[in-house]
């Protein structure tokens, strides 16, 4: 196979999906990110730099035909991204959110359709595996909608791709994300843990100075705290024959923690402080309460005046 002319690096996120890359026929060594279009409200679809990792599986007549249609495919019926997350959390019994997280999950079978959790048994369900395939598969259509139509051989299929997993992934769960990979399309496709993945970011970001602020005998721990999993990557600085190299030495243990154990939480001492009123919330009250808890710690998050 030929050398592609791109290189695609893919984060699958347990809350967001982004698609960043290199052209080798450009002299800039820092990448692009790839606009992906996306429903953002029925019949309107808009380009957003990060897609949120969220499905909708809408009832039966909800939406008038054509509604969840995107440029590439027509009659689709489901939603991927920005409506998925904001509609599914006003209906989350029909909402697939975290599958990355129950891709990793060793105690469910990650083929069955299980999601949305404990939706009612008449209700449409994917598995974890096919809810990561269709986020990976949003990917491949948005670039080849905007690059295969001049130049076949442009393709995503066509193109070196590196997916970033967890470095606490065991085997299985990396199984299950090449699968699924290969399942949306890809062909040339390599895994990169995370916590290595960002700390080539800082390294490129500091790439003048940065044996400056790394010596020889320095470990370095590199924390990553996601929508799912909390991750941490030990790194030595070594010398061989004069030469500075890195080399990791451990990882911690998987650990299911990250930002939506805080968006629960938020939501059982909101649910706590009904209990006072005597107002009970039932699981899908919890579900979309726990999805306003998260809405509602983004904002203020993202609010640099706090």
């Amino acid at each position: 196979m030929a050398n592609s002319r791109f290189s695609i690096g893919i984060d699958l996120g347990t809350t967001n999906c982004a698609l960043a890359y290199i052209d080798s026929l450009k002299e800039s060594e820092f990448a692009e990110i790839l606009s992906l279009p996306q429903i953002v409200q029925p019949g309107v679809y808009e380009e957003r730099k990060l897609l949120p990792s969220f499905l909708y599986l809408p009832q039966k007549g909800e939406f008038q035909n054509g509604a969840l249609n995107l440029p590439w495919r027509e009659e689709k019926l489901f939603a991927v991204g920005e409506f998925a997350k904001t509609h599914g959390a006003l209906v989350p019994t029909h909402l697939v959110s975290s599958a990355k997280s129950w891709l990793c999950h060793t105690a469910v079978n990650r083929r069955d359709k299980i999601l949305p959790w404990k939706a009612s048994t008449d209700s449409n369900k994917v598995s974890p595996l096919e809810a990561s395939t269709l986020y990976l598969k949003h990917l491949v259509d948005s670039w080849n909608a905007k690059f295969e139509s001049t130049d076949s051989q442009l393709k995503l299929e066509k193109q070196d791709v590196v997916l970033t997993v967890p470095a606490s992934f065991d085997a299985d769960a990396r199984d299950f994300t090449m699968e699924a990979a290969k399942e949306a399309g890809f062909k040339k496709v390599s895994l990169l843990e995370e916590p290595q993945a960002a700390f080539y970011s800082w390294l490129l970001a500091n790439k003048d100075n940065w044996r400056d602020q790394v010596q020889e005998g320095d470990v370095i721990l590199v924390i990553d705290v996601g929508g799912g999993t909390s991750d941490f990557t030990l790194i030595a600085a070594e010398s061989d024959q004069g030469n500075l190299f890195l080399n990791r030495l451990a990882v911690g243990e998987h650990i299911l923690l990250g930002g939506d154990n805080m968006d629960l939480a938020l939501a059982y001492e909101l649910s706590r402080q009904l209990g006072t009123t005597n107002i009970k919330l039932d699981l899908a009250q919890m579900v979309a309460l726990s999805h306003a808890c998260r809405t509602a710690k983004e904002k203020l998050l993202a609010d640099k005046e706090l």
